[in-house]
């Protein structure tokens, strides 16, 4: 019994450890804006934390979403913020709350890809009720509010190869509520970096450039596999 609580004791102080870490992160290079989208060009958002803004990437060319993006000659809108989960750090975000931001944007997104949950851990069993419920009404609000968008929901991003109670509990609630607003939904992406440390930078909690190309090699086929 003393050596369950002193393991899960060691497990919280490690969480806790590595969302300061993840908080404080910053971009390898500063975050370049978007140059206007062109005429007709297909506008994807992306709702996301620091593994969809790129921290530890050389530069934001080099981050996985926008490496997808420039395969497709989509038009990226990326406001994702370090720390931030559907609960953790909502309050940061410059310029707003984001899913604000994504559902005002013009024009409005053909895509949404959704990355969420990975910060949200931090923060299980306690904000366990809050955390359900944001995840569901973010999803609902996206689905209602941009009804022509293709709403892409991937399982939460993850840094270790083992993965803790909290988090698969995430995992469930995330793509319980995809399901319910009928939103494509991308399976096993807490696995895409899993036995790989070469693939990790040197807070080995962010990817490095290899890292990040491997999640975009992975997306890639995903989106494919969706028909985008």
């Amino acid at each position: 019994m003393l050596h369950a609580l002193g393991s899960r004791a060691a497990f919280a102080s490690a969480l806790v450890a590595a969302a300061v870490m993840l908080l404080a992160a910053c971009v390898a290079a500063d975050d370049v804006p978007a140059a206007a989208p062109t005429r007709g060009a297909t506008i994807a958002a992306f709702y996301g934390d620091s593994y969809t803004r790129g921290t530890g990437a050389s530069s934001p060319e080099r981050r996985w979403s926008t490496i997808v993006c420039a395969e497709r000659g989509w038009y990226e809108f990326n406001p994702s913020v370090d720390g931030l989960g559907y609960v953790n750090n909502r309050g940061l975000a410059p310029g707003g709350d984001l899913v604000d931001q994504i559902v005002d944007h013009e024009p409005s997104p053909d895509v949404v890809i959704v990355t969420m949950g990975l910060n949200d851990a931090f923060s299980m069993p306690s904000a366990g009720d809050e955390i359900r419920e944001a995840i569901a009404d973010d999803l609902e609000r996206f689905r209602t509010e941009l009804p022509d968008a293709r709403l892409v929901v991937v399982e939460p991003f993850w840094y270790q190869d083992d993965r803790p109670d909290e988090f698969e509990q995430i995992v469930e609630w995330v793509e319980d509520a995809a399901s319910r607003v009928d939103a494509d939904y991308i399976a096993g992406a807490s696995h895409w970096l899993e036995g790989h440390p070469e693939w990790m930078s040197s807070d080995v909690i962010h990817p490095n450039d290899d890292g990040y190309a491997e999640l975009a090699r992975r997306m890639d086929a995903e989106l494919e596999r969706l028909g985008l």
